[in-house]
């Protein structure tokens, strides 16, 4: 076993699993709570199940995909407890939002203007998945973050464990999909606004990718060991990779947008936007405080976000 653990692709094919097994029980979980039924015991029937589902409408169909999200997140925490290692939730960030928007597709109505939204979420969903391939280690490696977060006494590590690793996450992450279950579910027709969102959230992608090769390109080099890096993008902001994650929020909120003037879901990527400034990026700046002599300079003249031109000293 421990051999398994120790190898980055065995240990990888553990957590897929791992995966399976809390999607499928999640998936049963709420059909249990609901009191619902599958007629049909094959692919066929689980389709039209899930589409007539889908004509209960939006809060209905809500209230069962935050069922599922909420259920698939605590069988996930039990796997990381199993392994005293959260580090096996971070995928679940890029991971569970794809069966999400699946199942929001479950409606017969599905018309080509729909590829505008689901295309930008997939670029997202796999390039982040392929990013967390590439740094993922083992899994006797656990993200520091986490391991600071649970650098307490057993309770209040629980409670940073369960609700500040996993669960508010994961609801953050619920919120802010709603928009595009309006756009989904929505009968509307093409639009140049809903063009201009769909490219304006690739293009977020993009950024966070170029973002994160250049600081995978940077850390290669043992030259950088214990150096700031501050080229590149790099150069604009403290965390243009985070920005990039957050434009592609605020893009899901601009899809939404094009199919019904509903202003308050403004709320769905601030509340994204909030958790990247004021807990994401600082734990991320502490780390670096302490690891990079040259960090405080850096910090100091250069924005911690939106890229901008670096102050002169």
């Amino acid at each position: 076993m421990s051999k398994i653990l120790a190898d980055k692709h065995l240990s990888l094919l553990l957590v897929g699993f791992y995966y399976l097994v809390a999607f499928t029980l999640a998936l049963f979980i709420t059909v249990f709570l609901f009191n619902l039924s599958i007629t049909n015991q094959n692919i066929t029937g689980l389709v039209i199940f899930l589409s007539e589902l889908n004509k209960m409408g939006i809060a209905y169909s809500w209230w069962l995909i935050l069922t599922w999200h909420i259920s698939a997140t605590i069988i996930i925490f039990i796997f990381s407890k199993l392994h005293n290692n959260s580090s096996i939730y971070d995928p679940f960030w890029h991971v569970a939002p794809i069966p999400i928007v699946a199942f929001m597709c479950f409606d017969n109505y599905f018309i080509y203007k729909d590829l505008l939204v689901i295309f930008p979420f997939l670029f997202w969903s796999l390039r982040l998945t392929y990013n967390w391939y590439k740094n993922w280690q083992n899994l006797y490696h656990e993200d520091f973050r986490y391991i600071d977060l649970k650098n307490n006494n057993k309770l209040l590590a629980f409670i940073n464990d369960f609700f500040g690793i996993h669960l508010i996450p994961t609801l953050i992450v619920n919120v802010a999909l709603f928009p595009i279950s309006l756009q989904l579910e929505w009968e509307s027709e093409f639009s140049f606004s809903l063009l201009l969102a769909s490219v304006f959230t690739s293009t977020a992608v993009i950024l966070q990718a170029v973002a994160d090769e250049q600081m995978r390109t940077f850390r290669a080099d043992k030259n950088n060991v214990g150096k700031t890096m501050n080229i590149g993008l790099w150069k604009y902001s403290r965390h243009p990779n985070y920005l990039g994650e957050v434009l592609f929020w605020f893009g899901i909120y601009f899809i939404g947008l094009s199919a019904v003037n509903l202003y308050w879901m403004i709320i769905c990527p601030v509340v994204m936007l909030m958790l990247f400034v004021f807990i994401s990026c600082p734990m991320m700046d502490n780390r670096s405080l302490k690891r990079r002599p040259g960090y405080r300079d850096y910090m100091n003249s250069t924005s911690q976000l939106f890229l901008w031109f670096p102050m002169q000293k």
